[in-house]
């Protein structure tokens, strides 16, 4: 089975990005991939500390997992799968994409502001040639309905 894997973060463009590698499982009969990552602890010398923002950072990725995995059940009828990692973003997706061999399609969505398409996607842009799979860029600002229409 191809999965679509899709970044999980904080930004408004994931939204789209979440909907696009539903909407393109469900009519492929792929799977979705929800890959979130922790960014490298800061408090590393405060070892209790560290450890309770690490567990807030699973918890919150778990609630904001959660809605996005109901509104794939009911309205894609895809289930998706959770994989949280810790460390920098870029390395963690590509470590991701080479350790599962199921992951066909990188999905990543794009911001609307002028400073440009976000740094996950200038970042992963500048990787882009080493990848061993193609990844799409969804426009933060598509609407739902343009969505479907695409997928």
């Amino acid at each position: 089975m191809r999965k679509f894997l899709v970044v999980l973060d904080d930004s408004r463009e994931c939204l789209n990005a979440m909907r696009f590698a539903a909407m393109r499982a469900a009519h492929t009969g792929g799977g979705v991939a929800i890959l979130s990552v922790i960014p490298p602890d800061e408090f590393n010398h405060w070892i209790g500390v560290g450890e309770v923002m690490r567990e807030e950072a699973r918890e919150r990725i778990h609630a904001h997992y959660e809605v996005f995995a109901k509104w794939m059940r009911d309205k894609q009828s895809v289930e998706p799968e959770l994989i949280i990692r810790e460390g920098e973003a870029v390395p963690e997706i590509i470590a991701q994409v080479n350790e599962d061999p199921e992951i066909g399609v990188l999905v990543l969505g794009a911001g609307t502001d002028k400073k440009g398409p976000g740094p996950l996607v200038t970042q992963m842009s500048r990787s882009s040639g080493s990848l061993p799979i193609p990844f799409t860029i969804v426009p933060g600002d598509l609407s739902k309905e343009k969505l479907e229409a695409i997928t």
